[in-house]
């Protein structure tokens, strides 16, 4: 029997025992070889996580304008995945201020270009059916000043202006029957042509007509709903209002004269902004959203979350450019780059009749509003700010997709060439 083994053992090739310890070799080596892979990418990750610690660590301390990067909130997303995937926390690396605004600036850029559309992607223009132009503009954004722009730009253009007739009651919110009227209304003008309505935003092939071309504006809500306040006040607009309309009885002199600041920190009825409320009627234009969620029940109630999220969506699938009153550069030039058949040479045409355009609407009777009333005021706008805060992103994304490195977009305040608004 130990004969027997001692055959079978001296039976293995030798080469056999050479093959299997060149396997062993051989798998270790690329066991080796992955392992140092896999730590140069983890290292990599960290020094990446340390770039992100760094840019949250600058925007902690410092007061910038965020939405001067259209894709911050992605930006930030995406580190945040990041992070969680390394499983580690870093403390916030010791570098000097200087060398972090450098640096997170880099790493911004960096990661921006690499998620940036194309401006084929923002570009809703070209999935309109007809070239009408259909402007549903929302009170006190400036508005009346965008509407003599596109009268001026309509004889320069060439195509048609038209804008519905002054009315007695302006009613936002139509019924389905009267939305199909004014879809018919404006589907019937020569194409290319304009219209221009104070409406929430209409769908107009629910009704069976062409989708027009759909622009609009928005304002910082808090500065939007003081102006808005203060202009039902002005003893112009009432003599305006008289004229147009006679048998209208005058307002209570007590409610022409209570000012802003006062009728906040009272509790007043008409400056509390309570959320989910629903009010309907010339008095109440806080709801800013509503002029783009629509007709629907569920986008009366003011500053909830669903109103919001329908706003935000019909925003990005049918608004060519909502552009920004506070930043009249981009909005001219998104407004010109994204819909050029009605808006060549806005930019040119605002800045060279500047002095006209100033004259619009002014109102000398609106005093200054204190920021502590402000900050009051804005706690209860929580959602209306962030869907302003949206269309600033996308206004600038939209221009940061052009990748055309003569557009600079405003990134402090100060960078900024602005107007004077209070006569707005």
């Amino acid at each position: 029997m130990d004969h027997l083994f001692r055959h079978r053992r001296l039976s293995v090739p030798k080469r056999t025992s050479e093959l299997i310890a060149l396997v062993a070799v051989s798998c270790t080596l690329f066991l080796f070889l992955h392992t140092r892979d896999l730590n140069t990418k983890l290292q990599r990750m960290q020094r990446l996580n340390d770039d992100v610690t760094a840019f949250n660590h600058l925007t902690d301390k410092i007061e910038t304008d965020r939405t001067a990067y259209a894709s911050a909130q992605e930006y930030k997303e995406a580190l945040e995945a990041l992070r969680r995937n390394t499983g580690v926390e870093r403390s916030k690396p010791q570098r000097t201020l200087e060398s972090e605004i450098i640096r997170s600036e880099e790493v911004l850029q960096e990661l921006t270009e690499e998620i940036l559309p194309d401006p084929w992607e923002l570009n809703n223009t070209a999935r309109s059916d007809v070239e009408l132009l259909f402007f549903n503009r929302v009170p006190k954004v400036g508005s009346q000043t965008f509407m003599e722009l596109l009268r001026r730009l309509a004889i320069r253009n060439q195509f048609g202006f038209h804008r519905d007739a002054v009315q007695r009651v302006e009613t936002i919110r139509l019924a389905p029957a009267d939305q199909q009227v004014l879809a018919s209304i404006v589907s019937a003008h020569t194409p290319p042509a304009s219209y221009i309505k104070h409406v929430c935003y209409t769908n107009f092939t629910r009704f069976g007509y062409p989708s027009p071309i759909y622009v609009n504006v928005v304002r910082d809500p808090i500065e939007r709903v003081i102006s808005w306040y203060y202009y039902v006040r002005a003893p112009w607009y009432y003599v305006e209002r008289k004229r147009a309309f006679p048998d209208l009885p005058l307002p209570d002199p007590a409610w022409l004269k209570k000012d802003f600041e006062t009728c906040v920190l009272s509790g007043d009825r008409e400056c509390r902004y309570i959320e989910g409320e629903t009010h309907e009627g010339i008095g109440d234009h806080r709801r800013q959203t509503l002029f783009f969620c629509g007709h629907d029940p569920q986008c009366t109630p003011f500053n909830t979350a669903e109103a919001l999220q329908r706003a935000k969506r019909v925003v990005e699938q049918q608004y060519a450019v909502v552009g920004v009153l506070e930043d009249m550069n981009s909005t001219l030039l998104a407004f010109e780059r994204y819909v050029p058949r009605f808006f060549r040479g806005a930019l040119r045409m605002y800045w060279e009749e500047l002095n006209t355009f100033n004259r619009i609407n002014r109102n000398a009777f609106k005093p200054p509003v204190s920021e502590e009333v402000k900050n009051i005021v804005r706690a209860n706008f929580t959602r209306e700010i962030e869907f302003y805060e949206f269309c600033k992103q996308r206004l600038h994304m939209q221009l940061k997709a052009l990748r055309d490195p003569a557009i600079t977009l405003p990134s402090t305040p100060s960078d900024r060439r602005r107007l004077t608004y209070d006569r707005l």
